[in-house]
């Protein structure tokens, strides 16, 4: 039996052997059954402790954490009340496909103050969600995180921060945070930020160790009275006289961060002087004052003068924004064209063959027509593109659609298009983990705001449909034939995939509530037969095109270190504690060449 400790076993396959993946041969159970045992020593005998362990570094720069199970809980927020379940979760998160989430949902694994969630359950105010997520944790640069100084009378230090490594646990990010290295590598007990830098953005820091601190520190914030300096690299030579921008700023796609020049967004405003001009790299080394702190102002300001920053994956990139790449702004006349999401031409085969993950319609009439009750089916907004701008202020333009439509294209492509090719196992009977059970929830005027659940030994975590009609919290007995799934980086959504097995060894059906139709033994036999489960779950992959173990993921290809990082660099901040400055990034120096493929 492979363990934990094995890590610095790698498997490194390249895209040229996808189409030679050995096919798994019959029979399977036993393979199954060795990952689950395998899953199951690992989640009771490995405390919290033990899982920075599984934290690598690579050859190549990068630093990679082994997925792991963790138990999510959170609370409603306000832009998801009296919205279905499977609508808020197929709208905020696209890292799978939309027959992905629903049948998630539809396993009866996520639940809602304690009861399990369907996919229409509608969220209220001050509903708690919970459900276990397997997460994926994207490589983030091995560069460490430096301590510049360190105040314990006035609790607090002054950090510089790399690139790509986010401040706050967000989205697919958990241990591999600066929150969490600082706990865990640093051993502070816990640090209170109150300003946060981009994920791409690397550069100065001053984190408060207490909450005094942290409120004394955030009124100078609000209060305008901490002087910032930054710098960058952007396109283009770069005027010589001081430049002031004011232009208002507004987020009109959350989900994949993005932020345009409105008259109806905050007011932000940025003093921009030359430093230096590289007619080489024809790009410009400009020092950055900004007066306010909206969300990607630096960013979007220089975009909007024309200069960009020379490497932002996002508003210097003419794929997304055409030739003039945003310089002056977007067209900003409300419009209400939208498109239903295509797939792309390469994966367009089997689409037709297989059906589109990304379109339940289809689906939902025939289980409907099956169930001697067909109604007209209820369109999401992601199958129809309606979820652009769905989360917008105000009315988006054509061409702010189309934008966001190209930049969420762009990210499917950089991850191998995964969603598009979601597999999906729908075995036989209710779904649920084994061994695996998050504590119940406490009363609802103790419950606290999202946050990291627990575990008990022993249990599963589903409870039947007739159990859950009672109220009553008994868990179901666990099979040796099912195995936990969820989706690495959705906060809401959770599910487990059963082997393929015959109807005598599936669950009872009086478990099994709305299921969807289920695919043959022989249908899940030949999608299982398209890839190459790992040995070990804990294991380390390096790989452009096998699936995780545990949860199905496709996996995507590590990236280049340099990719994992912006041209903007936090120089200098000035407070009452004092004014403290970092080194100038290596990029910023005379003759800096990078890669621009």
């Amino acid at each position: 039996m492979h363990t934990s400790k094995h890590l610095t076993s790698f498997i490194q396959l390249r895209r040229s052997t996808r189409d030679h993946l050995p096919h798994i041969q019959l029979p399977i159970r036993d393979h199954f059954r060795q990952t689950i045992i395998s899953l199951i020593r690992a989640a009771m005998a490995e405390s919290e402790a033990d899982q920075s362990e599984k934290t690598i570094t690579t050859a190549i720069g990068l630093r990679k954490t082994a997925p792991y199970w963790y138990p999510y809980t959170t609370m409603a927020k306000m832009r998801w009340l009296g919205r279905e379940l499977l609508e808020v979760v197929s709208t905020e998160f696209r890292d799978r496909s939309m027959e992905y989430y629903r049948y998630a949902l539809e396993s009866g694994v996520t639940t809602v103050n304690g009861k399990i969630a369907k996919p229409e359950t509608i969220l209220k105010d001050g509903d708690r969600i919970e459900n276990v997520v397997h997460r994926h944790e994207p490589p983030v640069t091995s560069r460490p995180v430096k301590i510049l100084h360190q105040d314990h009378e006035r609790e607090f230090i002054v950090v510089d921060k790399p690139g790509s490594i986010p401040v706050h646990a967000s989205g697919r990010y958990y241990k591999n945070t600066l929150i969490e290295i600082l706990v865990n590598e640093f051993s502070f007990e816990k640090v209170y930020p109150i300003n946060r830098l981009d994920r791409l953005t690397s550069g100065l820091m001053i984190i408060p160790l207490s909450p005094d601190r942290a409120r004394e520190l955030q009124t100078e914030f609000v209060a305008g009275t901490v002087q910032k300096e930054y710098v960058a690299r952007c396109k283009g030579r770069f005027p010589d006289e001081e430049v002031v921008c004011e232009e208002p700023l507004l987020t009109v796609d959350r989900q994949m961060g993005l932020n345009i020049v409105h008259p109806e967004g905050k007011p932000a405003k940025t003093i921009f002087n030359l430093i230096r001009y590289d007619a080489n790299t024809d790009s410009s080394i400009v020092r950055c004052r900004p007066l306010t702190g909206r969300s990607h102002q630096l960013r979007v300001h220089l975009q909007f003068l024309g200069h960009p920053i020379a490497n932002d994956p996002i508003y210097s990139e003419e794929r997304i924004w055409g030739k003039n790449i945003g310089k002056g702004g977007i067209d900003i006349t409300p419009s209400e064209e939208r498109s239903a999401p295509a797939p792309p031409d390469h994966l367009q085969s089997q689409v037709e063959g297989m059906g589109n993950p990304e379109s339940l319609s289809k689906d939902q009439t025939s289980m409907e027509s099956a169930q001697g009750a067909p109604k007209t089916s209820k369109l999401l907004p992601r199958e129809t593109g309606e979820d652009i701008g769905l989360g917008s202020p105000v009315p988006l333009s054509k061409e702010a659609v189309g934008v966001i439509t190209r930049l969420r294209n762009m990210k499917d492509e950089d991850e191998d298009w995964s969603r598009w090719r979601d597999v999906i196992f729908r075995a036989k009977g209710a779904l649920s983990p084994s061994n695996l059970t998050v504590k119940p929830p406490p009363p609802q005027n103790r419950r606290k705001r999202g946050g990291k659940g627990e575990f008990t030994a022993g249990g599963n975590s589903v409870r039947t449909a007739s159990n859950t009609a009672s109220g009553a919290a008994t868990p179901t007995e666990p099979t040796d034939t099912t195995m936990p799934v969820s989706t690495p980086d959705a906060s809401l959504v959770s599910s487990s995939v059963a082997t393929p097995t015959s109807s005598e060894a599936a669950t009872p059906a009086a478990a099994v509530v709305d299921q969807p139709p289920q695919l043959t033994t022989e249908e899940a036999l030949e999608k299982i037969s398209l890839m190459e489960p790992l040995p070990d779950p804990n294991t380390v992959v390096e790989s452009e095109h096998l699936y995780c173990p545990e949860c199905y993921l496709p996996l995507h290809p590590d990236p280049k270190p340099e990719k994992l990082y912006i041209f903007l660099h936090a120089l200098k901040y000035t407070t009452s504690l004092g004014a403290f400055e970092t080194e100038m990034p290596e990029w910023a120096a005379e003759g800096f060449e990078w890669d621009r493929s």
